[in-house]
Formats: structure tokens, sequence, C-alpha cells
């Protein structure tokens, strides 16, 4: 989703007096409300069975009473074809996939998920037949407005857990949507050990998915084990969408895999840190200006690397086994310094 925004600006300045809506589902939703390159968004509830039904019908007649000119499905999937399709629209975008194709006027091919090639590169091939040129990050970078509330209630969270506006703030998400991302909690434990050892006014503050708040939680007793009471170092448990973009904004640097979260954090100036698995750094690297700091640290050149994430071949997930705290906690403090020399 959040790879799609640079698309949106892209839009926008090659048809400036355009209207242009988005459609998406509630949880993705805070990703481009307030974007300023939108007109309207709109939101469609993702309910299951006869609901769902009653909602792509309703939604379709709506969609075809606005009468669009223009239609792109930036998704794939077999709901947004069919809302797409349904729309009516003379000219209909979409990838070349089986089954659905027929619902576009205009069809682009789909790399396979393996090729190392950006997904914002991917995406942006929707825009060929409007004649729209290449993709440039430092020109169209992803982007999300900041929340006002969310902003709010993140400096309350910060405050409670006892880091102050003045403390370097390191921010890690320890999960991932699958085990084939997820850097190993040992791993993450011995990072924010050694990053606390050689400076102790950082503060450490973690974030998981739903199904890794315990993980968070024992990564936080690992540490406090290993350096006592110290150090502050806290899970919070769940941040929303907005939540996750300001904690990011305010932090010196910004740890995590490849997941939803760090591509959030791309959308603020924060250093970045990201750990690779089995997913490449050319496909999934934060897609913005060059000038603000992003590292990848993945596994190196291994013959099952990259891969579906079905089953892991070896069976010992060495694309993120083998990569050492050591590794992370050097580009971390490339990180630190880079931002400091800014500063």
């Amino acid at each position: 989703m959040v790879f799609t925004t640079p698309l949106i600006r892209a839009l926008r300045r090659h048809y400036p007096d355009s209207h242009i809506t988005y459609l998406v589902e509630p949880l993705a939703a805070p990703i481009v409300t307030g974007n300023p390159h939108l007109d309207e968004v709109i939101v469609v509830p993702r309910r299951a069975g006869l609901a769902r039904w009653k909602d792509d019908w309703s939604w379709a007649a709506q969609l075809r009473a606005a009468r669009f000119d223009v239609a792109i499905d930036l998704h794939g999937g077999p709901r947004a074809a069919w809302l797409v399709w349904a729309s009516r629209a003379p000219m209909r975008i979409g990838y070349r996939i089986t089954g659905r194709t027929w619902m576009y006027t205009h069809v682009v091919p789909r790399l396979d998920g393996l090729a190392p090639r950006h997904s914002v590169c991917n995406q942006w091939d929707l825009l060929r037949p409007l004649g729209i040129g290449e993709c440039d990050p430092a020109r169209d970078a992803v982007e999300m407005a900041e929340d006002p509330d969310a902003d709010t209630r993140i400096a309350r969270r910060l405050g409670e857990a006892g880091i102050r506006p003045d403390n370097p703030l390191i921010v890690l998400h320890v999960s991932a949507g699958n085990p084939f991302r997820r850097w190993p909690p040992e791993s993450f434990a011995e990072l924010v050990s050694e990053l606390a050892r050689r400076d102790p006014t950082r503060r450490f503050m973690l974030t998981s998915g739903p199904s890794d708040a315990s993980a968070a939680q024992a990564i936080v007793a690992r540490i406090a084990a290993q350096l006592g009471p110290g150090v502050t170092v806290a899970s919070h448990g769940q941040f929303d969408v907005p939540e996750l973009r300001s904690l990011a904004a305010r932090a010196a640097v910004y740890i995590g895999g490849d997941s939803g979260p760090l591509h959030i954090a791309a959308t603020t100036r924060v250093p970045i840190v990201a750990i690779f698995g089995p997913t490449l750094a050319e496909r999934s690297m934060p897609w913005r200006d060059p000038q603000w700091f992003a590292e990848a640290i993945d596994g190196g050149a291994l013959p099952c690397r990259p891969c579906h994430q079905r089953t892991c071949a070896p069976g010992d997930f060495r694309c993120l086994t083998g990569v050492s705290a050591d590794r992370v906690v050097a580009a971390v403090e490339r990180a630190l310094q880079k931002r400091t020399m800014r500063v």
C-alpha cells in the first residue's frame, strides 16, 4: 500500500486538474488519508459472506454513477479487479493475471515476485498506458501525512515509558508477517544490549505485530536480565498505523525487517537500518530520497535466496540467522553518525 503513494503524486503532476479518488479497505486507509494529491478517499468495508457481496454491488453502482474516466487496479486481487471492471471507466488498467485480464482495457505484465526490481517500479508499470515517465525516488518518494492526534498519543506513551525528548530513541520492529522474515529474538536482544552499553543515554522502543506481542516482551525481559534495570527498553503492545509513523518520525534510528512498518518509517526522514532475509533489498528497500540514510543488512548470496517463503529449503533460516548483531550494530552507529552530522 505504501508503495502505491509515489504513483498518486505522479498522477497529480501529470493531470493537475483531475479529480483523483483512492478506493481502500479500512486497515490501510490511514496511509492515504490526508494525502495532499488526492481529492477523495473511499473506504470500503472488509466484511465476509453475503455482507461483502452486498457491499460490492452497492459500491459498483456508486462507482458507475461517478463516471470515472480512468480506473487503475493497483492491487491485482479479485475484489479490486472486479470493482475496477464494475466502474465501467472507459480506460481500465491492470496487470496481466490469469482469469482477470478481461476486466481491463489496458493490460501490463506483472513480474515474478522474486525479480530483483523494486516494487514501486513494478507498480509504476501501471502508469505506462497514461504516458507517464520513469519513476525516481528523489522526486516521487513514498509518503504519508502526519496525524497530530497520533503525535500526541505517542508523546504521552514515550513519557510514560520514561523516554525524554533529549534521549536518543531507537525504535525496533521485532516481528514480520511470517517467520521467513523474522530476525531471531536473541539477535535483537544482543543488538539492544550492545547499543545500550555503548551509550547509556539511549532509549529503546520495541514494536511488534499482534501475533508477536509476547516475543517483544520476551526480548525486553532478556535485555533486562543482561543489563539490569538501568536501561530503558519498552514495549507498548500495539500501535496503530498513524502512531507507527509518529513513533518513527521521533526516532534517532529505525531498525526492522522487510514488513509494513519499515515502509511506514520510510515516509519519514528517520535513518533506517533494514534487515533482509529471503527478500531482496533491490525489491523492497525503503523508497525515498537518497539523501536520507537507509542501509540494508542481509545474509549475502545464498543459493536459496530469494525464495517464495513457503518452505525453508536448508531448514535453518540461514538467510536470517546468518545476519550477526555486530553487523547491525555497526550499521546503526553509521546511521546515528549520519543523523548527528545533519543536525
